[in-house]
């Protein structure tokens, strides 16, 4: 089983940055990929980046694009997202996601982006 803890969320001003982690414990080797997702009160969860294991290879929302960053540190089993200019809209709770032939979320993190 994979374990997935997230942290780093919280209150930021428009056009400011965060950095959001997550640890990994547990059958890591099983993992395929990694991402992250955002959710909103009424809509779905929608993935914000992706990195697969093997490649390395990563693929972002359009809406992020150019402003978000995934990236992984193998030695502390951590996912990252580094958010830059955030915008109100980017306002969400934050999951980590681990792909083992099904999903495993963690807890997640929330994000508010406001003045």
């Amino acid at each position: 089983q994979v374990q997935l803890v997230e942290s780093g969320g919280g209150l930021v001003q428009p056009g400011g940055s965060l950095n959001l982690s997550c640890v990994a414990s547990g059958d890591i080797f099983r993992i395929n990929f990694m991402a992250w997702y955002r959710h909103t009160p009424g809509k779905q969860r929608d993935m914000v980046a992706q990195i697969f294991s093997k490649t390395e290879t990563t693929n972002y929302a359009a809406s992020v694009r150019g402003r978000f960053t995934i990236s992984r540190d193998n030695a502390k089993n951590t996912l990252y997202l580094q958010m830059n200019d955030l915008k109100p809209e980017d306002t969400a709770d934050y999951y980590c996601d681990a792909f083992v032939g099904k999903d495993i979320w963690g807890q997640g993190t929330q994000v508010n982006v406001s003045s």
